[in-house]
């Protein structure tokens, strides 16, 4: 069985979408969602620094846009079209219009609103993030408990991602707990917690007006790792996964249950093939960051095939 992965913020880089606009089909569809937005996702992907891509507001709706992309030349293989499929963080947007839950505008909408919002939440309070690496499991968790703050993304493979405010963050990193360390995140605040409640709100609002159907391949959630058979369903837990951990540990090991022997990673790809190569030993791993490389995702699942 394959899994298309859907990767969240942070695996951006810039000019990553360059390769795919010379398809001109592909060009015009990443206008038609620029224009949908208010955001020139053309320039976006092509030309802005860094900086700019890291900007949250900038940086959830491109990676959607990205996403989509990528998965509408992918499914074009009707290989894949038993596919599971998952996203971590607002990368699950993207699976949610894979799995057919969402429409791509729906999808890319729904991706500037909560980037717009929680970029906006992460302005009330000093708030921030770090990686907890290595550690047992259970004295990680206690230790980010201590020090005030959430465990936001618990990703498996030794790594939990902490976030609160900056003095909470500050006290884990001067007292980590044993046999772990800790590395500060250059992120804009800590999302995946209470602090992101306006914009969590902000976006039921809006997913409030948007037609969902029924997932038409398996579609994992982020917040327990499970299979989400109801479309309402899987918009309404993605708009609480605004202020709840993503539990990506979780969804690999469903992955594993399910027996999936191959996954294919959409644009920007290989942070969660990275997790996969350690939760998921044996699997094949293929990042999709070009179109040459749909080639050989279109060999992979011939070798592997789809159940």
């Amino acid at each position: 069985m394959l899994a298309i992965l859907a990767p969240g913020q942070g695996s951006q880089k810039p000019g990553f979408l360059t390769p795919w606009i010379d398809d001109p089909a592909a060009a015009t569809r990443l206008r038609e969602w620029s224009d949908l937005i208010g955001l020139d996702l053309v320039r976006l992907g092509t030309e802005a620094d860094q900086d700019e891509i890291t900007d949250t507001a900038n940086t959830q709706p491109l990676l959607v846009a990205a996403g989509l992309l990528a998965a509408e030349r992918l499914l074009a293989d009707p290989a894949y079209d038993g596919a599971a499929v998952a996203g971590h963080s607002v990368g699950e947007l993207t699976a949610l219009a894979i799995a057919g839950v969402l429409t791509p505008e729906a999808a890319v909408r729904l991706a500037a609103v909560r980037g717009r919002e929680m970029a906006a939440a992460c302005n009330i309070e000093p708030t921030t993030m770090a990686a907890v690496l290595g550690g047992v499991e259970d004295d990680v968790l206690a230790a980010i408990e201590s020090a005030g703050a959430w465990p936001a993304n618990r990703n498996g493979a030794g790594q939990i991602v902490a976030a609160g405010p900056v003095a909470a963050i500050e006290k884990l990193t001067g007292n980590p707990p044993e046999k772990a360390r800790i590395i500060p995140l250059k992120v804009a605040g800590a999302f995946h917690t209470p602090h992101m409640a306006p914009a969590q709100e902000a976006l039921e609002a809006v997913a409030a007006e948007i037609a969902t159907a029924d997932p038409v391949r398996p579609l994992l959630s982020n917040r327990d790792g499970k299979p989400v058979t109801s479309g309402a369903a899987a918009l309404q837990q993605l708009v609480a996964q605004v202020t709840s951990p993503v539990r990506w540990d979780a969804c690999m090991s469903t992955l594993g249950e399910l027996g999936v022997t191959a996954v294919v990673e959409l644009p920007p790809a290989g942070t969660l093939t990275g997790l996969a190569k350690r939760a998921l030993k044996g699997v094949e791993r293929l990042n999709v960051n070009s179109p040459e490389d749909l080639t050989a995702a279109a060999e992979l699942a011939s070798t592997e095939g789809v159940e």
